[in-house]
């Protein structure tokens, strides 16, 4: 990743990537255009840089900045500071009463280092992604034999025993359980508690393929029975993406057994369940407050009276063209990035059916899907790739709202507002010298205890002109009301 941005870095690249020769590497190498030759005949063990360039000296500078970063030597180690381990067998000697492996390589080795973590009794945490469903119904299955969780692959939050994982919040510890696909939509529901004044009990993060049927919710099962024998746990949350048809079935049973109030984010609901079905990540995040309290839930529409909700909407759309119309959301979360696309699909015609960032009407892109982080990091560690699709979509004269997401967090970006206030506050006047105005939308999920404070992430984006709702849904649903047809 260091090394793709120092040669994007160069002026006169567009593009730069830098990754193994496996066959899903060349495959998104490709995909992003950035394949020649030279690629195309590398092999699993070999490193491709490619590179694509307004001139051949750009082309020749990025090269030589590449160059530069393998022949820099590393720094000397610290006297009296042990050598980093690197194998799980030497990691183990460190630190012989560990009891997870976080993972995060290629998908294509995740696998075979998983199998170690298990085989030498830890839990795993798979932050990989691309690791075939083949292989996570192996890992998950053995993981059941010995008692362990593989939570994941992809698992991208996680919060045991109040430790964070991965792109995880500050919260408190509480009575409140999460079972979750794992990424944004559990970080969105967790701050929503804390911001209610309740805390997590454990957020197990079990992977978007968990609750398909080729799966079959293998840790999920697990999950819900770990929470409900958790005496520490009141009300549980479960979110993930819509579950297949016989997994649905067996979840059914599972949540039968909790003995505890129960909410799910996953599903529509069918009006026969015994558990709550919420709408939103925040109605999830506050039935289960509500549940934990014993009150009955009650969905939020807007926090905000109506009367201020209505002026938001008036000063967007005074200064506006007639021909700005369509809403386009530039997510770094996949999880909000769905929310909000679901919102947008019930209040709108003309909306695109996923979050490629295709169509030519309202659009939702998702940033942190594998095509658009070839060879870079991802968008919640650097905001180049959300710069340069912000520039993209304010260009558009039919754009009328840009719709964003801002995720804090231990593992993101130290400050996210201002990695993409300069795109921000570029496409606002690019509009204005245009004779447009352009609504600009965003949501923060964080908390004021996670290491960019959400409070000043807030007052940063505020200044800048954006108006921040408190919640992914309400951000959504704001950009829906500016953008409705107008007489």
């Amino acid at each position: 990743m260091r090394l793709t941005r120092d040669m994007e870095a160069v002026p006169g690249v567009r593009r730069a990537a830098a990754m193994m020769g496996t066959p899903a590497n060349r495959a998104l190498l490709e995909d992003a255009g950035l394949l020649a030759a030279e690629g195309e005949a590398a092999g699993p063990t070999d490193l491709v840089i490619a590179v694509l360039a307004d001139t051949r000296e750009a082309a020749e500078v990025a090269r030589a900045a590449a160059e530069s970063a393998f022949s820099a030597r590393r720094a000397a180690a610290m006297p009296g500071v042990a050598g980093r381990p690197l194998t799980l067998a030497s990691a183990l000697k460190a630190l012989p009463g560990a009891t997870l492996a976080l993972i995060s390589v290629p998908g294509a080795y995740a696998g075979a280092e998983a199998l170690k973590a298990l085989h030498a009794g830890l839990h795993v945490m798979l932050f990989s992604d691309n690791v075939p469903v083949a292989t996570e119904l192996e890992l998950k299955t053995l993981a059941r034999q010995r008692g362990l969780f593989v939570m994941g692959p992809d698992c991208g939050t996680a919060i045991v025993n109040g430790v964070p994982l991965g792109f995880a919040n500050a919260v408190a510890r509480g009575r409140i359980g999460i079972a979750a696909a794992s990424g944004t939509g559990l970080q969105e529901v967790a701050c929503h508690l804390a911001a209610a004044g309740e805390g997590i009990s454990q957020a197990i993060g079990v992977g978007g393929r968990d609750l398909s049927d080729e799966v079959g919710g293998l840790m999920m099962e697990r999950a819900l029975a770990a929470l409900a024998a958790d005496p520490e746990t009141a009300a549980v949350c479960v979110i993930g993406k819509p579950p297949g048809a016989a997994t649905l079935a067996k979840l059914e049973g599972w949540i039968a057994k909790l003995g505890k109030p129960c909410v799910t984010q996953l599903m529509a609901p069918t009006g026969r369940e015994r558990w709550h079905a919420a709408a939103t990540l925040e109605d999830a995040a506050l039935a289960a407050v509500a549940l934990a309290r014993g009150v009955k839930p009650a969905p939020v529409e807007f926090t905000a009276p109506p009367g201020a909700v209505a002026r938001l909407v008036e000063d967007a759309v005074l200064p506006m063209r007639a021909n700005q119309r369509y809403v386009r959301g530039v997510y770094s979360g996949g999880t909000l990035a769905y929310e909000a696309l679901g919102i947008l699909k019930t209040r709108l015609a003309d909306v695109a059916p996923g979050v490629t960032g295709g169509g030519s009407g309202h659009r939702v892109v998702d940033l942190g899907e594998d095509v658009f982080t070839v060879g870079r990091p991802h968008p919640m560690l650097d905001g180049t790739v959300r710069r340069e699709w912000i520039e993209r979509e304010s260009a558009d004269p039919e754009t009328a709202v840009l719709l964003l997401d801002v995720v804090l967090g231990y593992g993101a970006h130290p400050d996210p507002a201002g990695e993409i206030l300069p795109a921000i506050r570029a496409a606002t006047l690019a509009a204005e010298s245009a004779g447009r105005h352009l609504a600009v939308v965003a949501s923060v999920t964080g908390t004021e205890g996670d290491p960019q404070r959400r409070s000043a992430q807030v007052a940063a984006l505020s200044a800048g002109g954006v108006i921040v709702m408190p919640s992914n849904a309400q951000a959504a649903r704001l950009a829906a009301l500016i953008a409705e047809p107008r007489a």
